[in-house]
């Protein structure tokens, strides 16, 4: 693996930014690579639009800005045409299919993954959507490690929430 730059797009309240925390977490403190992430929402807490951009590498990384997306996810409608521009091409697209409806096919593969609605029928909570994503994700690609993540779960997510957000991990580790 070289350098893989990632996006995650959508609205606030849906964990993008969780998301890239995660990612970059587990990268960097649980499977030896190097990581940056950044993250920018707008000032409303839930519905604004929110993004969360992470680079995975063996190498040192010294521009923290994604260019062109090797991943891009795509969490709310409102995020396709913001962001899919930036997808690089022979790219993998990976959408939350509950809620983005205008992509069409491209340059790019697409993972389409109902997380809103195993969230919603499968967890009781529609906010862990992001974490059966992030299990789809990495079932597919084999980017990192799934103990890294779920170590990363664990330091990072509020007690209280542990169980639940490692159950829809694991439950996106079974979609692919």
């Amino acid at each position: 693996m070289g350098r893989t730059e990632i996006l995650i797009g959508g609205v606030g309240g849906q964990g993008v930014v969780l998301s890239g925390i995660l990612l970059g977490t587990a990268a960097s403190l649980y499977d030896g690579k190097q990581a940056v992430q950044t993250q920018s929402y707008s000032s409303e807490l839930r519905g604004g639009s929110a993004r969360a951009e992470v680079i995975i590498s063996e190498q040192r990384v010294t521009d923290p800005e994604v260019r062109k997306a090797d991943i891009l996810i795509l969490m709310a409608e409102d995020a396709v045409g913001r962001y899919l521009p930036k997808i690089k091409p022979g790219g993998l697209l990976v959408i939350d299919s509950d809620l983005v409806k205008g992509v069409k096919p491209g340059e790019y593969e697409i993972l389409s993954v109902p997380a809103t609605s195993i969230a919603d029928k499968e967890m009781n909570n529609i906010v862990v959507a992001n974490l059966i994503i992030l299990g789809a994700l990495l079932k597919k690609t084999g980017l990192l490690s799934i103990a890294s993540m779920e170590k990363a779960i664990e330091v990072s997510v509020p007690q209280k929430a542990k169980a639940l957000n490692l159950k829809a991990f694991q439950r996106g580790l079974e979609l692919t």
